[in-house]
C-alpha cells in the first residue's frame, strides 16, 4: 500500500511571520471572510501541488490566520534584524492597504495604535522606521491587496 506524503507545512518562521501579518491585519478588528479565503487559496498554491495537499493546507493556515495571539509574543520569537525590518515593512503595508470604503482613512486609529505597538516592540532605530515608511509611501506600484501582499512575501520567504 502506498501512502501519500503528508501534505507540505510552511517553516516556523514562515509561520510566524504570517501570524505577525495577521495581527497587523485584525488590529481594526475585521479580517473579511473573503480575504481570508483568497489568502488561503493563494498561499495554499505557493507551499503545495496538488488540490488534495492544497486543501489540508488551508485548513491548517486557516486556524492560525484566525487567531489573534498578541504581537509581543511573534515579535518575540523574530531572529534577526532582517526580520524586524522585513516586519516593520509589512506591517505598514497592512494596515496601508486595509480602507475598506473609498470615503476610509487608509489607516485608521485601531491601526495606527497597533502600528506604534509594532515599531516600540521591535526595537529599530527611529531611522530605519523612517526608511522603511518612505519606502512603502514611495513605491510605484499601488498598494496590493492582503492576499497578494501575504502570497509575495511568503514566496520570497521561501526561496531565501
Amino acid at each position: 500500500m502506498v501512502h501519500a506524503s503528508p501534505p507540505p507545512s510552511i517553516t516556523p518562521r514562515q509561520m510566524n511571520l504570517l501570524r505577525i501579518v495577521a495581527a497587523m491585519a485584525w488590529s481594526d478588528g475585521h479580517l473579511a471572510a473573503e480575504e481570508v479565503d483568497v489568502m488561503l487559496d493563494r498561499l495554499s498554491r505557493v507551499f503545495a501541488t496538488n488540490t488534495e495537499q492544497q486543501q489540508a493546507l488551508q485548513h491548517e493556515l486557516r486556524d492560525y490566520l484566525m487567531q489573534r495571539l498578541p504581537l509581543s509574543e511573534l515579535v518575540s520569537r523574530l531572529q534577526s534584524d532582517a526580520e524586524r525590518v522585513l516586519v516593520l515593512h509589512l506591517g505598514y503595508e497592512v494596515i496601508r492597504c486595509s480602507a475598506r470604503t473609498p470615503g476610509e482613512d487608509t489607516i485608521n486609529a485601531e491601526e495606527a495604535a497597533a502600528y506604534q505597538t509594532l515599531v516600540q516592540l521591535l526595537g529599530l532605530s527611529p531611522e530605519v522606521v523612517q526608511q522603511v515608511e518612505s519606502a512603502v509611501a514611495s513605491e510605484s506600484t499601488p498598494i496590493e491587496g492582503l492576499a497578494a501582499l501575504l502570497t509575495r512575501t511568503l514566496e520570497n520567504f521561501v526561496h531565501q
